[in-house]
Protein backbone atom coordinates (compact mmCIF):
# COMPACT_ATOMS: atom_id res chain seq x y z
CA UNK A 1 0.00 0.00 0.00
CA UNK A 2 2.41 3.24 -0.87
CA UNK A 3 -0.57 5.76 -1.44
CA UNK A 4 -0.10 5.61 2.50
CA UNK A 5 2.19 8.20 3.50
CA UNK A 6 3.48 7.66 7.38
CA UNK A 7 4.86 11.00 7.37
CA UNK A 8 1.27 12.39 6.65
CA UNK A 9 -0.36 10.62 9.29
CA UNK A 10 2.14 11.59 11.85
CA UNK A 11 1.62 15.08 10.47
CA UNK A 12 -2.53 15.15 9.92
CA UNK A 13 -2.04 13.85 13.75
CA UNK A 14 -0.12 16.52 14.57
CA UNK A 15 -2.67 19.02 12.85
CA UNK A 16 -5.24 18.50 15.23
CA UNK A 17 -3.48 19.41 17.95
CA UNK A 18 -2.38 22.68 16.03
CA UNK A 19 -6.07 23.11 15.23
CA UNK A 20 -6.93 22.72 18.76
CA UNK A 21 -4.81 25.00 19.73
CA UNK A 22 -6.35 27.86 17.93
CA UNK A 23 -9.76 27.08 17.91
CA UNK A 24 -10.24 26.47 21.52
CA UNK A 25 -8.42 29.45 22.35
CA UNK A 26 -9.60 32.21 24.71
CA UNK A 27 -9.79 35.07 21.33
CA UNK A 28 -11.80 32.37 19.30
CA UNK A 29 -14.00 29.56 20.40
CA UNK A 30 -12.28 28.73 23.90
CA UNK A 31 -14.12 30.81 26.70
CA UNK A 32 -17.73 30.41 24.48
CA UNK A 33 -16.68 26.46 24.89
CA UNK A 34 -15.81 27.05 28.37
CA UNK A 35 -19.03 28.94 29.48
CA UNK A 36 -21.14 26.33 27.05
CA UNK A 37 -19.35 23.02 28.58
CA UNK A 38 -19.93 24.68 32.48
CA UNK A 39 -15.98 24.67 33.03
CA UNK A 40 -13.58 27.71 34.63
CA UNK A 41 -10.49 28.11 34.20
CA UNK A 42 -9.63 26.95 37.50
CA UNK A 43 -11.23 23.81 36.74
CA UNK A 44 -8.97 23.50 33.87
CA UNK A 45 -5.78 24.09 35.19
CA UNK A 46 -6.73 21.36 37.67
CA UNK A 47 -6.06 18.58 35.03
CA UNK A 48 -2.97 16.53 34.37
CA UNK A 49 -1.96 18.48 31.15
CA UNK A 50 0.36 16.08 29.84
CA UNK A 51 -1.90 13.24 30.34
CA UNK A 52 -4.84 15.22 28.44
CA UNK A 53 -2.57 16.17 25.41
CA UNK A 54 -0.90 12.76 25.39
CA UNK A 55 -4.09 10.97 25.42
CA UNK A 56 -5.12 13.76 23.21
CA UNK A 57 -2.52 13.28 20.15
CA UNK A 58 -2.61 9.50 20.86
CA UNK A 59 -6.07 9.62 19.51
CA UNK A 60 -5.55 11.54 16.52
CA UNK A 61 -3.10 9.27 15.81
CA UNK A 62 -5.36 6.63 15.99
CA UNK A 63 -8.15 9.04 14.13
CA UNK A 64 -5.81 9.97 11.32
CA UNK A 65 -4.65 6.19 10.74
CA UNK A 66 -8.52 5.21 10.29
CA UNK A 67 -8.29 8.72 7.68
CA UNK A 68 -7.29 7.08 4.72
CA UNK A 69 -9.97 4.40 4.60
CA UNK A 70 -11.87 8.01 4.00
CA UNK A 71 -10.14 9.80 1.90
CA UNK A 72 -7.87 7.84 -0.41
CA UNK A 73 -10.16 5.95 -3.11
CA UNK A 74 -7.61 3.47 -3.69
CA UNK A 75 -7.70 2.15 -0.29
CA UNK A 76 -11.62 0.91 -1.27
CA UNK A 77 -10.18 -0.76 -4.34
CA UNK A 78 -7.38 -2.22 -2.30
CA UNK A 79 -10.06 -3.91 0.08
CA UNK A 80 -11.84 -4.99 -3.25
CA UNK A 81 -8.53 -6.48 -4.72
CA UNK A 82 -7.03 -8.67 -1.80
CA UNK A 83 -7.33 -12.66 -2.79
CA UNK A 84 -6.21 -15.55 -0.77
CA UNK A 85 -3.15 -15.29 -1.81
CA UNK A 86 -2.43 -12.00 -1.63
CA UNK A 87 -2.83 -8.77 -4.01
CA UNK A 88 -4.12 -9.62 -7.19
CA UNK A 89 -2.53 -8.41 -10.47
CA UNK A 90 -5.55 -6.62 -11.30
CA UNK A 91 -5.30 -4.03 -8.60
CA UNK A 92 -1.81 -2.79 -10.10
CA UNK A 93 -3.42 -3.04 -13.17
CA UNK A 94 -5.97 -0.30 -11.70
CA UNK A 95 -3.27 2.20 -10.04
CA UNK A 96 -1.21 1.94 -13.50
CA UNK A 97 -4.42 3.97 -14.46
CA UNK A 98 -5.75 5.88 -11.13
CA UNK A 99 -2.80 5.28 -9.06
CA UNK A 100 -3.32 9.41 -8.74
CA UNK A 101 -6.88 10.00 -9.54
CA UNK A 102 -8.33 12.37 -6.83
CA UNK A 103 -5.36 12.25 -4.70
CA UNK A 104 -5.14 16.03 -4.14
CA UNK A 105 -5.38 17.84 -0.86
CA UNK A 106 -8.46 19.89 -1.98
CA UNK A 107 -10.11 16.39 -2.53
CA UNK A 108 -9.35 14.90 0.61
CA UNK A 109 -10.61 18.19 2.25
CA UNK A 110 -14.06 17.38 0.70
CA UNK A 111 -14.30 13.76 1.92
CA UNK A 112 -12.64 14.79 5.54
CA UNK A 113 -15.47 17.83 5.88
CA UNK A 114 -18.22 15.20 5.13
CA UNK A 115 -16.73 13.04 7.43
CA UNK A 116 -17.00 15.86 9.92
CA UNK A 117 -20.36 16.11 9.01
CA UNK A 118 -22.07 12.75 8.68
CA UNK A 119 -19.99 11.41 11.46
CA UNK A 120 -18.20 13.68 14.50
CA UNK A 121 -21.81 15.79 14.32
CA UNK A 122 -23.93 12.87 15.23
CA UNK A 123 -21.83 11.26 17.51
CA UNK A 124 -20.94 14.37 19.48
CA UNK A 125 -24.37 15.59 18.53
CA UNK A 126 -25.68 12.48 20.43
CA UNK A 127 -23.61 12.94 23.38
CA UNK A 128 -24.39 16.55 23.78
CA UNK A 129 -28.29 15.66 23.44
CA UNK A 130 -27.91 13.67 26.58
CA UNK A 131 -25.39 15.50 28.49
CA UNK A 132 -28.23 18.19 28.47
CA UNK A 133 -25.88 20.56 26.42
CA UNK A 134 -26.43 23.80 24.43
CA UNK A 135 -26.64 23.81 20.32
CA UNK A 136 -23.42 26.03 21.11
CA UNK A 137 -21.51 23.46 22.83
CA UNK A 138 -22.06 21.13 19.93
CA UNK A 139 -21.64 23.31 16.92
CA UNK A 140 -18.11 24.57 18.41
CA UNK A 141 -16.80 20.88 19.00
CA UNK A 142 -18.42 19.60 15.79
CA UNK A 143 -16.75 23.19 13.89
CA UNK A 144 -13.79 21.69 15.51
CA UNK A 145 -13.92 18.72 14.07
CA UNK A 146 -15.13 19.39 10.67
CA UNK A 147 -12.24 21.66 10.16
CA UNK A 148 -9.75 19.36 11.49
CA UNK A 149 -11.00 16.33 9.64
CA UNK A 150 -11.14 18.75 6.59
CA UNK A 151 -7.07 19.38 7.26
CA UNK A 152 -6.54 16.04 8.20
CA UNK A 153 -7.97 14.68 5.14
CA UNK A 154 -6.15 17.46 2.63
CA UNK A 155 -2.56 16.26 4.15
CA UNK A 156 -3.16 12.57 4.22
CA UNK A 157 -5.00 12.29 0.63
CA UNK A 158 -2.74 15.29 -1.09
CA UNK A 159 0.38 13.83 0.36
CA UNK A 160 1.81 10.78 -1.78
Amino acid sequence: MDFINPIAIVLAALSAMVVGFVWYNPKVFGTAWMQAAGMSEEQLKTGNMFKIFGLALLFAFILASAMPAIVVHQMGVYSLAQGELGILPEYNAFLDVYGDAFRTFKHGVFHGVFAGIFIALPILGTNAVFEHKSAKYIFINVGYWILTLGIMGGIICGWK
